[in-house]
């Protein structure tokens, strides 16, 4: 038999073998683990630098491009809407800078703007629909006529659209009572508010889009509502043009909406009308308008192109 003290010195020499083994193959994985994360961090801190000067590089651009286009933007659309007309409709939840770039850009163009509408968040509410409804059948005027099976937003849109926009040139710059009564009573319920002289029959419309997608439930039909008017808008005029930034391309965004739906092949759509060449697209494509084409323009999901291909000519239109 072997002896029992052989088996036990055998046993601790084995595991002072491991140990010892354990001992240098860590020394050397250290080492060499402490090579590549080195060498990791330092093509790291490279490349970070490297973002850096690129994404200083690249603000630079934008605001140069920002700039040339802020400058040069009366230039480009001298003449392109002379003789009409534009009535500015702020969503809820628009930005207001974009919504007065647009109004100078238009003047610059030639056109006149009538003023501004402002939709408040309660002609949204669902439960203001009834009302809504019999609002609009209340105030219609012999000229609207309300398609089969329209919803309360359709017939909001229709009253409205018809006391904000004419085809007709003779009626353009004129109030009338109809109309009047129109925008008087949708004030006194909370649905809009004014300012200027939007009555006076536009021949165009802007629709600025909300900043944000309305994200919350049921805020798809708050889009919907929304488009409603835009169609009636378009329908009551001669052009409609939606815009709105980058955002309201994205799900839940009214352009988004508004591209996913058969209005979107009448309305045209900008979405980066926060920016100077976008508001520039903006009054090309309500050139387009009056030329009886509609686009889809910018560079977010559904647009076909940042700007109309070809571009109208200058100081022609329909």
């Amino acid at each position: 038999m072997i002896d029992f003290r052989y088996h036990l010195v055998s046993i601790v020499a084995i595991f002072l073998a491991l140990a010892l083994g354990i001992v240098l193959g860590s020394t050397t994985l250290s080492n060499s683990v402490g090579d590549t994360l080195r060498k990791q961090a330092s093509s790291a801190a490279k490349s970070a630098q490297e973002a850096r000067v690129a994404q200083r590089r690249l603000q630079t651009q934008v605001k140069g491009e920002e700039q040339f286009g802020q400058v040069l933007s009366p230039q480009i659309v001298a003449d392109r809407l002379k003789g009409q007309s534009v009535v500015m409709i702020e969503t809820p939840g628009a930005g207001n800078d974009s919504i007065d770039q647009v109004s100078e850009l238009a003047k610059d163009a030639g056109a006149a703007v009538t003023g501004r509408v402002t939709i408040q968040k309660k002609l949204l509410d669902d439960d203001q629909q009834s009302t809504l409804d019999e609002l609009a059948t209340q105030l219609k005027s012999d000229g609207v006529e309300f398609p089969s099976g329209a919803s309360s937003y359709d017939k909001a849109g229709a009253v409205l659209a018809n006391a904000l926009l004419t085809r007709d040139p003779a009626k353009t710059g004129r109030e009338d009572a109809a109309g009047g009564a129109v925008l008087s009573g949708f004030k006194q319920a909370g649905y809009i508010t004014t300012s200027g002289k939007p009555g006076q029959h536009a021949t165009l419309a802007v629709m600025v889009a909300p900043a944000n997608p309305y994200a919350y439930d049921g805020g798809d039909q708050d889009n919907k509502a929304l488009i409603s008017l835009a169609a009636a808008l378009d329908g009551a005029g001669r052009g409609t043009v939606v815009g709105g930034p980058l955002t309201s391309a994205q799900e839940g965004g009214l352009i988004a909406a508004l591209r996913d739906s058969d209005t979107g092949d009448s309305v045209s759509a900008v979405d980066m009308v926060d920016t100077s060449s976008g508001q520039v697209v903006t009054i090309l494509a309500l050139q387009n308008e009056l030329n009886g084409k509609s686009g889809q323009y910018g560079t977010g999901a559904g647009a076909s192109g940042y700007l109309p291909s070809p571009a109208p000519t200058a100081g022609k239109s329909g």
